[in-house]
């Protein structure tokens, strides 16, 4: 496996928590050893950060579809009753 290839995987197995307490350790001393390593690793937790505020976007709209859909579709309203007098209770 290439070098970067290889980075991207230890990186990788360190931030999922994948990698063994052993693995982790050696992982972390190569960081304070390789400043180029450790920027690596900074680019992929931001990468991971916007992977998961897009995923959150995506999956707020979904349910702002289906909650559009369900709540003021004709075809729907005893389903819109019965869940309005849960929260009347």
């Amino acid at each position: 496996m290439r070098t970067s290839l290889h980075n991207i995987q230890q990186i990788e197995d360190y931030l999922l928590k994948y990698a063994g307490e052993a693995d982790q350790r050696l992982f972390e001393a190569r960081l304070l050893l390789q400043p180029a390593l450790h920027e690596q690793l900074l680019w992929q937790q931001k990468t991971y950060a916007i992977i998961r505020q897009y995923s959150r976007r995506q999956l707020k709209a979904e349910i702002e579809s289906v909650h559009q859909h369900l709540f003021n579709e004709i075809e729907h309203i005893t389903f819109r009753r019965k869940i309005m007098a849960l929260f009347r209770q």
